[in-house]
């Protein structure tokens, strides 16, 4: 039977301890490019800073998604 990935993430949220840092340090990198979008200049370093924040949540974001595939192909596995 399979497991949507819904189930998945609940299931990695609430018992595993490396998903749920993932999943914070996501959560602040998305509010601290969200602060800087409300900016109405941006310097250069500040965009640097955007493209450095977007990188590591992409990063992040992959990370967790792995976790998923890996859990996922253990919950298909007898």
């Amino acid at each position: 039977m399979a497991v949507s990935p819904v189930d998945l993430r609940t299931k990695l949220v609430a018992g595993d301890s490396e998903y749920q840092k993932l999943l914070q340090e996501h959560s602040q990198y998305e509010s601290q490019l969200e602060q800087l979008s409300k900016a109405s200049y941006l310097s250069s370093e500040d965009l640097i800073r955007v493209t450095k924040l977007k990188k590591l949540k992409l990063l992040v974001k992959d990370a967790m998604e792995h976790r998923l595939a890996d859990l996922s192909h253990d919950a298909r596995t007898p």
